[in-house]
């Protein structure tokens, strides 16, 4: 489902990806920890196409992100291409981003209405299903301003889940979260995993739930992966002596 071969990302003198190369399968659930500034988000904001790789190439379900197809050549994707490519791609950020103006309802039907030019009865239908589903059924009159921390993070799946898309991304998305409320949203994110086919990348620092929800989890440390294998792995036995000092030191935390 996605392919990263020899990824390189540098900002000015900084490498922050060095040559990543791995594969995602369809329907995986993919975890990627690490110390902050290892390269994690990076990964994510590019294939959100927030971030242009400075080398190598990614493909997003048989696709070429950042190129296409020229005859036989493969020349920078144009705007419409890129557009394509975004809808197969939902991503929940760390800090929500709603519509302070809008309501809750309103959040999660306003991008099928807009770019999938889907009736606003079934935009609203398929919104109520994923707020009962979120459990937030009863706050579809709700503005932002009226909700928990967890509560929006929520909202923000919903509206994530709202476009179909094949491949969610989720950005320390507990981390902004008051303890009580970190475990009402990684419990929907369960229920995703549990329910859906989609495949998920999830940046996290809570190793409890990277273990519980993930396939397979990654390692990076500056800009490269140093560990990959089942959760059961990497958490219980790593091999390389970074994994290990950075789960004592995360777990002691907690």
């Amino acid at each position: 489902m996605i392919t990263l071969n020899a990824v390189t990302k540098r900002f000015g003198s900084l490498t922050v990806l060095d040559g990543l190369t791995f594969q995602v399968e369809p329907g995986e659930k993919l975890a990627l920890i690490g110390p902050s500034g290892s390269g994690k988000t990076t990964i994510l904001r590019m294939l959100m196409t927030l971030e242009h790789p400075s080398e190598g190439h990614i493909t997003v379900d048989g696709d070429q992100l950042f190129h296409m197809r020229r005859g036989e050549t493969l020349v920078p994707a144009n705007e419409k291409h890129l557009h394509e490519m975004r809808r197969k791609i939902g991503m929940v950020f760390q800090h929500f981003n709603l519509f302070p103006h809008k309501s809750v309802l309103d959040n999660v039907t306003l991008a099928p209405i807009l770019t999938q030019k889907v009736s606003k009865a079934d935009a609203e239908a398929r919104a109520m299903e994923l707020l009962d589903m979120v459990g937030l059924a009863d706050k579809a009159g709700a503005m932002p301003a009226q909700l928990s921390g967890g509560q929006k993070q929520r909202v923000a799946i919903a509206r994530a889940c709202a476009l179909r898309p094949k491949i969610m991304l989720f950005d320390e998305v507990t981390s902004a979260l008051d303890p009580e409320l970190v475990e009402e949203v990684l419990n929907v994110m369960r229920l995703l995993a549990e329910e859906t086919d989609m495949t998920m990348l999830l940046v996290t620092h809570e190793m409890n739930f990277a273990r519980d929800f993930a396939d397979r989890v990654l390692f990076f440390d500056a800009g490269r992966i140093i560990e990959d294998g089942p959760p059961s792995e990497i958490f219980t036995n790593p091999t390389h002596e970074r994994t290990q000092s950075f789960l004592r030191k995360v777990l002691a935390a907690h």
